[in-house]
């Protein structure tokens, strides 16, 4: 094995499950530091940069606004315990593995108030914001019933509603001739700068811990920024190009290839109908293009992710959105193209094509 170690390591004193359903729950940075050394040197774990075999962790969006149901885009799942009960069990496998996991990347989704897929960025026929969970199509646009909020042209476009119009217009249409899902406009969710934007406070302190017992970067992998453009994957946005033929982003190739150049990738993360599936969809063709058997190199932790599921206020027990069959119908697929489809509470050891 990589790191010396034959098995499981247990999991910390300092862990504790009901911390993965506390909002405000910080770790003790200082606290976590004094206990790396001596955790190291019992459990003989070896710095990361001697690994081997080089595993890379990939969570996707593990954030306050997605983890809890304080957040305004709590992730939780057809049982309303999703992500929290995710994150319990994604810390614990960080806790169990840490020999083997070499690097780690959180991404974060970071938004500004006006975004395509913000409802503030919109007016409908009274001029008022559309309310969350609205589907925008281009004959909206075209037809009055929802257009470009004026404000924001100014800075976002010097002044010109013209462009604005035309250019929101595209960018429905490039979303449905892409055959991908209608824009869909969101409740404003980790907004730079807010308490929902950070990192669940388990996921922050199992992160941290690793770095300091592995001597890893804790790398950070930023996206979703520009107001034009949605970026569930953190691989690429939805729409690459502007109206007008000039480049409205662009794919993020040096993350790719950090990705591809590991000896295996394990993904977990929110949500599984939405980033997760679109990162893992994004990395799909980036290996279909290179090599198909690299998909054998991608390990996704079903149980360390849920779907978007949406209650219905006026009807208790049912869903006003659930995307919960678009996540299963896309693991399906990620397994059918070679990827394995594992659980958190299987040894890292133990998983197929794996030999650590």
């Amino acid at each position: 094995m990589t790191s010396g170690v034959t098995q499981l390591l247990p999991v910390p004193d300092f862990y504790h499950s009901p911390h993965a359903a506390e909002w405000g729950y910080q770790a003790d940075v200082q606290a976590l530091l004094a206990a790396a050394m001596p955790w190291r040197q019992d459990h003989r774990v070896k710095p990361a940069g001697s690994d081997r075999v080089k595993i890379h962790l990939l969570l996707i969006d593990v954030q306050k606004d997605f983890c809890f149901p304080g957040g305004t885009l709590y992730v939780g799942g057809r049982d309303g315990r999703g992500a929290v009960d995710d994150n319990d069990r994604l810390a614990t496998f960080i806790y169990r593995n840490l020999p083997w996991i070499t690097e780690m990347t959180c991404t974060m989704d970071t938004h500004f108030p006006y975004q395509i897929f913000f409802p503030a960025f919109w007016l409908d026929g009274n001029d008022q914001a559309p309310p969350p969970h609205t589907e925008v199509t281009a004959d909206h646009i075209w037809s009055g019933q929802l257009r470009p909020n004026p404000s924001v042209a100014g800075w976002l476009c010097n002044g010109n509603y013209t462009w604005l119009q035309r250019q929101a217009a595209f960018y429905c249409d490039a979303l449905e001739k892409a055959g991908k899902c209608t824009l869909y406009l969101w409740p404003p969710h980790c907004l730079l700068g807010s308490d929902g934007h950070a990192l669940a406070g388990v996921i922050q302190e199992a992160r941290l811990f690793h770095a300091f017992v592995r001597g890893s970067k804790a790398n950070m992998e930023i996206k979703g920024g520009n107001a034009l453009t949605e970026n569930y994957s953190v691989l690429a946005p939805e729409v690459l190009m502007r109206h007008d033929g000039r480049p409205l982003a662009q794919r993020n190739t040096q993350f790719v290839k950090t990705l591809l150049d590991a000896d295996a990738v394990i993904i977990a993360g929110q949500a599984a109908s939405h980033c997760v599936k679109s990162s893992i969809e994004d990395l799909l063709g980036e290996i279909v293009a290179q090599d198909a058997h690299l998909a054998r190199k991608v390990y996704i932790l079903r149980d360390c992710m849920s779907a978007v599921a949406v209650p219905d206020a006026a009807h208790p027990g049912q869903f006003a959105a659930d995307f919960t069959p678009q996540a299963e119908a896309a693991l399906a697929r990620f397994a059918d193209a070679g990827m394995h489809v594992v659980s958190s509470t299987e040894s890292i050891a133990d998983w197929p094509d794996l030999h650590v």
